[in-house]
């Protein structure tokens, strides 16, 4: 094999062992950066397919993070051989026999292998790396261990207890070579294939023990695994075969042993170790485009689920609009409160009995000045009814963008963009008060507005009300209330009509944004980073140097 440093990419040739030392510089830092973007990927929306897609970047990250990264640092560290397998399949015996001497728990009690074993030749231990194999291990130095290659047995695949689960399948990820184990009576369990799958389609090296096979069925039991395996795209994987040498204690026979043996020790030696490491990792590189295709996949899925979710939103939008302003340009909103307000200031300080000569109301300033705090009761309750009239409006729209988000018919994913309902109340009650007072104010605006170039009549009014007090009559008005309009038609010819009307529109177009808030709130969820339109383009972009690579 050999590297072209301009490209990286990895070409048949020379033997494995002379791209070592460059593999790991023109890999590394795509690697690197790969295992940084998949780390980025959020699938938020629970879309078809994005709990398979998001396990699938999980195992990724922890097949980059505990083999190939650390392998790509550091290229000379003997090969770890792991050997795994179900429970009672034999396994620590296995490897005590391989080594010579019991330095694994083995027996009848499950599970035997609580603690990983991880051994290695002494003249290895000065380039052994540091990772999820000698972290989660009890590390030991053996003779018996081929140089250039490290021997770990691994608790049980199917042990009873999770914490052993989740450490064998760790290890088995940082492997560089499965020595997996099996028995004549278990072969054909699920959990072997689901391992061996799990090998293949990250790119491992696989060898398989049979273990336990009484004579009698070996060529049966033989010619069935081969086939087997075969189905599963492993013709080359090797096999050993273990006869049933009944009930015993202890080591197994070294002629028993000897050809697993065999096959180790021509992995040894650090040329040949490096060699196998190079297999596996090439073997890592090449199942990592589909790998990583399949996640780009899945983001720009997200972004699909997106696009149909933003149409149903955007769909609500004119219609919702349309409602919050008919809400108030109906002339309904100053309402009962309001009229029994009217009623109760007409009764105590006659706020509607006054003189109109002509075309003008007389009054003096001091009555005016009372009317004007008088009618500062009034302007609350206008306030108050606005506020119920556009915080009901964007009410509405929480509810019916809820309920097509969510709802039997809405689209995938709607249910995680949709706000919070106590959110969206707190945020109601925090902005509609002062959007209102944004309005009030507006009323007092158009009163300053008036005063600046002023009528006979228009100067009156606010001579027997404050200015104060006219604007809140304009505010009353503009709400619906048609004593407010009456009365600003004795006192000043035309009843200032522009200006209500200016202020019922003003009012309307407020709760249309409230309207808009509300959508808004929807479409901040939508607009999130994880849901961009390129949010799969570093993944693209890894993607492509991969593809270079190999």
């Amino acid at each position: 094999m050999t590297t072209t440093p301009r490209s990286g990419r990895l070409l048949g040739g020379r033997a494995d062992a002379d791209a070592a030392g460059e593999i790991g510089l023109t890999v590394h830092d795509v690697a690197r950066d790969l295992r940084r973007d998949v780390a980025d990927v959020r699938l938020p929306l629970p879309v078809d397919g994005a709990a398979e897609a998001t396990a699938s970047r999980d195992r990724l990250l922890a097949q980059l993070d505990e083999h190939l990264l650390p392998r790509l640092r550091e290229l000379s560290s003997p090969a770890v051989v792991v050997v795994a397998g179900s429970t009672g399949a034999g396994k620590s015996t296995l490897y005590n026999s391989l080594l010579g001497e019991e330095v694994s728990a083995a027996g009848v009690l499950r599970p035997t292998t609580r603690e990983p074993v991880l051994a290695f030749n002494p003249a290895d231990a000065d380039v052994i790396a540091d990772g999820p194999a000698t972290e989660l291990s009890r590390v030991i130095h053996h003779a018996g261990v081929p140089r250039g290659t490290a021997l770990l047995d691994a608790p049980d695949l199917d042990s009873f207890d999770q914490g052993n689960r989740s450490t064998a399948h760790q290890l088995l990820e940082g492997a560089d070579l499965w020595l997996f184990v099996t028995t004549a009576s278990r072969y054909g369990d699920a959990l072997p294939w689901q391992a061996l799958s799990r090998a293949t389609e990250r790119g491992a090296s696989v060898a398989m023990v049979l273990n336990r096979v009484p004579k009698e069925n070996l060529p049966t039991i033989r010619g069935d695994l081969m086939e087997r395996l075969r189905s599963h795209g492993m013709t080359d994987t090797p096999l050993f075969v273990v006869p049933d040498v009944g009930p015993h204690e202890g080591l197994l026979d070294e002629s028993v042993v000897a050809p697993v043996k065999r096959w180790l020790t021509m992995l040894a030696g650090p040329e040949r170790s490096r060699a196998v490491v190079v297999r596996t990792l090439k073997g890592s590189l090449h199942a990592l485009p589909a790998w990583v295709t399949t996640l780009a996949d899945a983001v720009e899925h997200q972004g699909e689920a997106v696009d149909a979710l933003r149409r149903v939103v955007d769909a609500e939008i004119p219609a919702a609009r349309k409602l919050a302003r008919d809400a108030v340009l109906a002339g309904v909103v100053a309402g009962a409160s309001v009229e029994s307000r009217w009623r109760e200031l007409s009764g105590t300080v006659g706020i509607d009995r006054i003189t109109v000569k002509g075309d003008r109301v007389r009054s003096t300033r001091r009555r005016g000045r009372t009317r004007s705090a008088a009618l500062d009761v009034l302007r609350d309750d206008v306030a108050g009814a606005a506020a119920r009239t556009l915080t009901a409006s964007g009410a509405r729209v929480e509810d019916r963008l809820r309920g097509v988000l969510t709802g039997p018919t809405g689209p995938p994913g709607g249910s995680h963009v949709t706000p919070v309902e106590a959110e969206r109340v707190a945020a109601r009650e925090a902005a509609v008060p002062a959007t209102v007072a944004a309005w009030t104010a507006g009323g007092d605006e158009r009163v300053t507005a008036l005063a600046a170039a002023p009528s006979a009549p228009v100067a009156a009014a606010a001579k027997a009300f404050g200015d104060r007090g006219l604007a809140t009559l304009l505010l009353a008005a503009a709400a619906g209330s048609d004593d407010a309009v009456r009365l600003l038609g004795r006192v000043v010819p035309g009843g200032l009509a522009d200006d209500v009307t200016w202020l019922r529109e003003d009012l309307a177009a407020r709760a249309e944004t409230v309207v808009d808030d509300e959508v808004a709130a929807v479409h901040a969820a939508l607009d999130a980073p994880d849901l961009a339109d390129d949010a799969a383009a570093a993944l693209r972009l890894r993607l492509a140097e991969l593809r270079r690579l190999t």
